[in-house]
Order: C-alpha cells, then structure tokens, then sequence
C-alpha cells in the first residue's frame, strides 16, 4: 500500500495537517498586513488631509503591487514546500 500525505493510516493526520496549515497562514496574514500599509496612507494623505488625488493613484499602485509581489512569495511558498513534502520518504 502507497503512503498518502497527511493521512494515518485510513484518517486524516490533522496534527500534520496543521502543521502545514499554521505557517501559510501566518504568511498570508503578514502580507495583507503589509498591503495595509499604503491603504492606510492613502486613507490619511487623500480622505484625511484632502490633497491632491494623484496621491490615490500612486498609493493604489502600491497597494496592488505590494499584493501581487506577496501573492508571488506565497505561492512560492507553497510549490517548494509541496516539492519538499514530496521528496521526504517520511
């Protein structure tokens, strides 16, 4: 009978499930908090102060960058962590 990742026998291994589950997520959550950074900005320097809207623009730019940037980490994350997962004969 083959091995099947995360599973113990014929139940799911919650435990390593878990495991897994708990750093990805930490990892989302830092990103968005660092997404919230230039939206908070925008918020201060546009809503706030009222000055000139091509701030919106450039804090908006931002903000999409700094998400597509995290969403790139992240999904590296997960491929080399699949990769290692999948070459660990435990």
């Amino acid at each position: 009978m083959t091995s099947r990742l995360f599973f113990d026998g014929d139940e799911l291994d919650s435990g390593a499930v878990w495991r897994e589950v708990v750093p990805l997520v930490r990892l989302v959550a830092v990103v968005g908090a660092v997404a919230l950074v230039p939206v908070v900005l925008q918020w201060l320097v546009v809503e706030t102060l009222g000055l000139v809207p091509v701030f919106a623009v450039l804090f908006s730019v931002a903000t999409q960058f700094v998400l597509a940037v995290g969403t790139a980490v992240v999904l590296l994350y997960v491929v080399t962590r699949a990769n290692r997962l999948a070459g660990d004969p435990a």
